[in-house]
């Protein structure tokens, strides 16, 4: 053969090597490609899963959905087990089985598209899970349910004879024996828990369906059942009930161990159990995800509880341009988890326990991590540790062994804080609403910034920041955190520490001003629009700078709150009140100190504010 024709040959070899290894390694893959069409109402989980694998396998870079609508179904869905922070009990979930319309596990570099498609889930299911995936991204996506797993009703009519509900078409029931029964595909709701939306005030209050429960219920037409209620209830017509089951047995969309994620152009119009989990994550992006439901189904909740939930998660986590509206619970909740010591196994080594009923069984630390010991009466770190090696005996109890001796200063009931798996936070330019809790939760040691949002008319307090290490155990202390340029419009109606608009509020018992848990929180430049009387309430705050905010006076709600107070100052140090301009007939111009002495609060520029 001739040098000319070898070399032709292997011209022709290395074409065909490239095309085959683009066939096989594309960097696009369109569902298209493999028979699956939108708007045909079929169940395609199994087949979407079957893409995901194969995209995954060819390192392909781009996984699209032509637009349109698609649905998953349970039936031939992967089901895995995941322990998720905040969701469930033993009791309540024994197996931890997660039923997932599409499991993405150890991709990377991968951008899913859907290119403004909607995916209609049905049953209970978990949407989507992103396991151990490292530079992924979602994109033009909306996510909703069928039947969602809230049931909304309005009150059509009330009178002495009882309560006609007109019931959303959304909404399935049957009528058995004169009780209303809720159900869905392949569920029936048998733990209630109700929340009220006024119309008229566009408020959320908890309440009860406990009175319909015990009531014969009678169909008067398709979607509408009167109620023989007692002659002394008396609901506010045209308000709209909203009941859901309590139990967390799926979340919304799980983020799990891994890295570099991004949600951009996201609507997440229904989620049953918890929201968004991001659970030992490192960075995480949120851009204009919106968390409400979609106009068309003129329904008003998107979740069953928080919306966005970040437990131990480390890097940069921003939240910017995005919407919240519609959650039975907070739409931004932030935080890490303590868990208690209680057994010392050697000089250094700990058992330590998840404490929560709702929150165990999942990796809280690795090894090399920097962990703090905490008091649980001060809450105060005292000492730091590193992890060599962690051992789980159960999913309530692990092992730690640390590479130094664990401190002789640790006390019964004391916690471990993993401060490697903590965040940097950014919130900017978001609207929160329609919630009956509160706007934020947020407990990080690391730089916050709560920037340029509008809260109105959370039901508690539209940011509280705690640290907690006998109730839910979430941690910790924070050290750096700017409030700034937002608008907080009639917050905190239903509660919150104090029934302040903002509540800084450790689990700590004893309010000393020399050992504060918190420290260097600025509260800068916002306005208040406030119908009540708190606007601060702040306890073992060291650091605290309250500067060149407007406080504006509401008549939109009646004042409802025992506390008369603007400020509430509680074991603090270091306290500054500057530059505080006040319009209208502003209630409650005065400050109340307790457990720390006058010096440590400076009021300047700030007319008529009283110490008392």
């Amino acid at each position: 053969m001739s040098r000319f024709f070898k070399f032709i040959l292997s011209v022709t070899l290395l074409i065909l090597f490239s095309l085959v290894s683009q066939l096989t390694y594309s960097q696009s893959i369109s569902i298209a490609d493999f028979g699956v069409k939108p708007d045909t109402y079929e169940n395609i989980t199994p087949r979407i899963q079957k893409i995901i694998d194969e995209a995954i396998a060819r390192h392909s870079t781009e996984l699209v959905f032509p637009k349109g609508r698609y649905d998953f179904w349970p039936d031939g869905a992967i089901r895995a087990k995941y322990f998720v922070s905040n969701t469930s009990t033993e009791e309540e979930d024994s197996t931890k089985t997660k039923t997932i319309g599409m499991l993405f596990k150890k991709a990377k570099n991968l951008t899913i598209d859907g290119n403004g498609s909607l995916f209609i889930f049905h049953g209970k299911m978990t949407t989507i899970v992103l396991d151990q995936c490292e530079n992924l991204k979602l994109q033009n996506i909306h996510i909703d349910f069928e039947r969602p797993t809230m049931s909304e009703m309005r009150y059509a009519k009330v009178s002495e004879q009882g309560v006609d509900l007109e019931i959303h078409p959304d909404a399935k029931y049957s009528i058995s024996n004169g009780q209303l029964i809720w159900h869905g595909e392949g569920w029936k709701t048998s733990h209630f828990h109700g929340v009220e939306f006024d119309t008229t005030l566009k408020t959320m209050r908890y309440s009860d369906w406990k009175t319909f429960n015990g009531s014969r219920a009678t169909q008067i037409s398709p979607n509408l059942v009167h109620f023989d209620t007692p002659s002394g209830f008396k609901p506010k017509q045209g308000n709209i009930l909203t009941v859901r089951d309590i139990i967390r047995d799926q979340v919304g969309l799980l983020i799990l161990q891994s890295k570099n994620i991004t949600l951009e152009d996201v609507g997440m119009h229904y989620m049953h159990g918890l929201g968004i989990v991001s659970q030992y994550t490192e960075n995480i992006t949120m851009h204009r995800v919106t968390c409400a439901p979609r106009e068309e189904t003129k329904r008003i909740i998107a979740s069953s509880a928080d919306f966005m939930h970040f437990s131990g998660c480390r890097g940069q986590i921003t939240i910017e341009d995005c919407k919240f509206s519609g959650a039975h619970d907070d739409p931004v909740n932030v935080h890490g988890t303590n868990l208690r010591m209680i057994e010392k196994m050697d000089n250094n080594r700990l058992k330590l326990r998840f404490m929560h009923g709702q929150s165990y069984g999942f990796n809280a630390f690795f090894a090399g991590d920097t962990v703090a010991f905490v008091h649980a009466s001060s809450m105060i770190r005292f000492e730091k540790g590193i992890v060599k090696a962690v051992e789980r005996i159960s999913d309530r109890n692990v092992i730690i062994t640390f590479q130094n001796v664990v401190p002789t200063g640790l006390e019964a009931n004391d916690c471990v804080e993993n401060m490697t798996w903590t965040p940097q936070v950014l919130i900017k330019n978001n609207y929160f609403t329609r919630t009956n809790t509160r706007g934020i939760l947020l407990t990080t040691p690391r730089k916050a910034v709560i920037e340029n949002n509008i809260f109105y008319r959370t039901g508690m307090s539209a940011i509280l920041i705690e640290a907690d290490a006998e109730g839910w155990y979430e941690s910790g202390p924070v050290r750096d955190v700017t409030i700034r340029n937002n608008q907080f419009i009639d917050c905190a109606y239903q509660g919150g520490p104090g029934n302040a608009v903002i509540g800084i509020n450790p689990s700590n018992k004893i309010a000393d001003f020399k050992k504060p848990v918190h420290s260097n929180i600025r509260i800068e430049n916002n306005v208040f629009t406030t119908f009540d009387f708190p606007v601060l309430y702040a306890k073992s705050t060291e650091g605290l700078v309250f500067s060149g905010n407007t406080i504006i006076r509401s008549n939109t709600l009646p004042p409802q709150s025992e506390n008369k107070k603007m400020f509430y100052f509680n074991g603090c140090s270091r306290v500054e009140i500057s530059n505080t301009k006040m319009s209208g007939d502003v209630l409650g111009r005065n400050i109340n100190i307790e457990n720390m002495p006058k010096s440590n609060l400076k009021v300047t520029g700030s007319k008529k504010l009283a110490i008392e």
